[in-house]
């Protein structure tokens, strides 16, 4: 078996790979590629929050492409069932049996677009998938792929028709992360190659190549969960946690969980920065992604404006770095 060494460097020669291949598509987005990313090979999810048109779902198409994995898209609407998301039993006459008839849950990497546009009923049909790769229809289990990333979008301004995540809901997602608006730089490049013909949404019509593939996705995620982190940055990742239960602006603080959720991600990031091991800037650089969603901030805060953004950032500059 190879070097220790030179898998890592495989790992990260492959990370930035799937980043050249995603600017070919998408400019000014690399974080958010490199998170989503991040969240895939954690095992994983993401929720995406941005206003329309910041390219979150031709983000995800193309980067299902890159990975060579079975991309569906679900756009979410008030009259969605749950049976339209997991599937249902139909009555075979020919047969005098039931079948199957699989939803589109069935895939390796989901696109739940504008989530938070159907019922908390609707959405609830994704809890057990997202937890444990599986889902119950009729009584029975059914397994989905080894491979299983669900990315869901939503829209921050537009609240009428809506039907906010609750908390079980969005304590699923690994990271929640916030699509800006592109650089001026990144839009002229943008118009210009609107302008040359790059238009379609279609990856593979805009010459972007598939670079990997489910089996080596799973060694690579196999290979992480053996990391082992620190105790100095342990410490370091239970203290910034903690501290969320003891601020004066937070009502709810983050829970263990999140402690192991961060963990987590850390030890993904530092892989394909080409490290075996954590640094607290991988820690900084994830805190807001995978804590802000798994917080609540007390009315008072929000009355004065304090953003959950800017109590983390607080606690992350008066917590002391471990050496």
């Amino acid at each position: 078996m190879e070097g220790t060494n030179d898998f890592i460097e495989k790992i990260s020669h492959l990370n930035n790979k799937i980043l050249n291949e995603v600017r070919k598509v998408v400019i000014g987005q690399d974080d958010i590629a490199q998170f989503c990313l991040v969240g895939l090979l954690s095992s994983g999810h993401v929720l995406l929050e941005g206003v329309p048109g910041t390219a979150k779902t031709l983000l995800m198409r193309t980067l299902a492409h890159i990975l060579g994995l079975e991309f569906k898209r679900i756009q979410f609407t008030p009259d969605l069932m749950p049976a339209d998301i997991l599937g249902t039993n139909i009555f075979n006459f020919q047969k005098n049996e039931f079948i199957l008839t699989k939803g589109p849950i069935f895939t390796q990497f989901l696109l739940a677009d504008e989530i938070n546009r159907t019922p908390p009923k609707t959405q609830s049909a994704l809890l057990q998938a997202m937890q444990e790769f599986e889902v119950t229809i009729d009584g029975v289990n059914h397994r989905l792929s080894d491979i299983f990333f669900v990315a869901a979008t939503q829209n921050p301004i537009e609240q009428e028709g809506t039907y906010p995540l609750p908390e079980a809901q969005l304590d699923r997602f690994l990271l929640k992360l916030i699509v800006s608006y592109p650089s001026e730089t990144a839009e002229i490049e943008m118009v210009s190659r609107h302008q040359r013909g790059a238009v379609s949404a279609r990856p593979a019509d805009l010459g972007v190549e598939v670079v990997t593939n489910i089996k080596q996705l799973v060694g690579v995620q196999k290979y992480i969960q053996n990391i082992v982190v620190s105790d100095n940055v342990v410490r370091y990742i239970v203290n910034l946690v903690r501290q969320t239960r003891e601020n004066p602006f937070i009502l709810c603080g983050a829970s263990p969980r999140s402690t192991l959720m961060l963990t987590s991600a850390s030890r993904t990031l530092a892989i394909l920065q080409g490290r075996d091991y954590v640094i607290p800037d991988d820690i900084k650089r994830l805190y807001q992604p995978v804590i802000a969603h798994r917080i609540v901030l007390k009315p008072d805060a929000q009355i004065q404006g304090i953003t959950d953004a800017k109590v983390l950032q607080d606690i992350i500059e008066k917590t002391p770095v471990p050496r």
